[in-house]
């Protein structure tokens, strides 16, 4: 018999399967995605009694494909809709392998369920809610839970999602490599919104990041000669290995410079720089083999003062060559302070004005960069714009702290 814990395991990672399959042969996402929820429900009931059975994505798909039809059955155009149905799927479309068997789909549902719910009608929010809903099994009370609105506002931001797709046909798309940088960015967003919570009292809400690395494994699985697929893979190993050193005793924010190496998960970043290392062999390097190298050399250093910043300096020019966005030049800002002094990077911040919105990151790089550079008067007025900016309470605290540091 299977404990709790297998079954809800075993759950989590046959349901996009199982609702893509779903979808794929009858479509109806709404009622597909109803149909899967009572079938994961009747093996969250029946396996730990029973026991697993030799094929649970088998099982889980034949109770929802009976499901769905129950549900076709009971709407006014039955008739019209069984007849499509039947037309549609295979005759053993649904029938469980033998016992043992553990066969495949003939196109892998769970990429192509990212990929729908990556879908370029979509909002970056949307499609956020739609993937952890949909693909990441998510209830909507868990997903309203980690970014803080109520669950009836996430609630309708799925339905509408949901209607968004309703009716677009299910299948990788004709060019899917155009759609594969939303999926990335995608998981790269619900990734950073867990590593650093932007709200709230705690720094990481640590089912979103540790769901956008599954999801990310996942795809890597599918695409494991991706390079980009590999250096989003790799950036999230080698910055969540460091997230346990984040934060002190009480909760407060550890920065970079401070935290406690010991701390940091070896595994996660002998994984993450094996991984861009292959990725960046292969051939020319995408933003995101560039952000897990900068990571790496981060990671590997052995202490704060032994990191090569030449080094990330030079990565950041690539970068921002590539990707010349407010976030990449700021934290190239960063590394051209480390290399040539405090001053040469608050030069380079005078052009990000105006450009990073309302948010605190560049007062609060301002802040140390005047720090290092002796103005502590200064410094201290942009840490505490910095602390009035920001939502997330150690942050607040943190920059209140160094503002307090530096008064007479």
């Amino acid at each position: 018999m299977a404990g709790p814990t297998e079954t809800e395991d075993l759950l989590r990672r046959h349901a996009p399967q199982v609702l893509g399959a779903l979808v794929r042969r009858y479509g109806h996402f709404d009622t597909a995605e109803e149909a899967v929820q009572e079938a994961l429900l009747a093996a969250a009931e029946q396996w730990p009694r029973a026991g697993v059975p030799d094929n649970p994505r088998g099982w889980l798909i034949k109770v929802a494909a009976r499901r769905l039809t129950d549900a076709l059955r009971a709407e006014e155009a039955r008739r019209a809709r069984e007849e499509k149905v039947a037309a549609l799927t295979p005759r053993d479309a649904f029938t469980a392998p033998a016992p043992g068997a553990d066969r495949a789909p003939r196109e892998d549902d769970t990429l192509t369920l990212l990929f729908l719910c990556c879908h370029p009608d979509l909002t970056p929010p949307a499609q956020i809610a739609l993937t952890l809903r949909a693909v990441g099994g998510l209830t909507t009370a868990e997903i309203a839970r980690a970014y803080l609105v109520p669950e009836a506002t996430m609630a309708q931001r799925i339905s509408r999602a949901k209607q968004k797709v309703r009716g677009v046909r299910f299948g990788r798309p004709d060019h899917w490599q155009d759609r594969l940088p939303a999926v990335l960015q995608t998981l790269y967003l619900i990734f950073n919104e867990g590593y650093t919570a932007t709200s709230g009292t705690s720094l990481t809400r640590r089912e979103l990041a540790g769901e956008a690395i599954r999801l990310t494994r996942e795809v890597h699985r599918l695409l494991p000669d991706h390079g980009e697929v590999a250096g989003l893979l790799a950036l999230m190993l080698l910055t969540d290995a460091r997230r346990d050193a984040r934060t002190g005793p009480h909760g407060e924010l550890v920065p970079l410079d401070e935290q406690d190496r010991d701390r940091w998960d070896k595994a996660a970043i002998e994984e993450g720089v094996a991984l861009v290392t292959r990725a960046l062999s292969r051939g020319r390097a995408g933003p995101y083999q560039l952000r897990a190298a900068i990571a790496a050399v981060h990671d590997e250093a052995p202490s704060a003062e032994e990191t090569d910043w030449k080094e990330i300096l030079g990565l950041y020019d690539v970068l921002v060559r590539l990707v010349p966005g407010p976030v990449e030049r700021l934290n190239r800002a960063v590394a051209v302070a480390m290399v040539q002094g405090p001053r040469a990077g608050l030069a380079e911040l005078i052009a990000l004005e105006g450009e990073l919105g309302a948010g605190h990151r560049l007062d609060a790089v301002r802040g140390h960069l005047l720090e290092r550079a002796g103005a502590h008067d200064e410094a201290r007025a942009a840490y505490e714009a910095a602390a009035a900016k920001t939502l997330s309470l150690p942050e607040q605290r943190y920059l209140h702290a160094r503002a307090a540091r530096l008064r007479p």
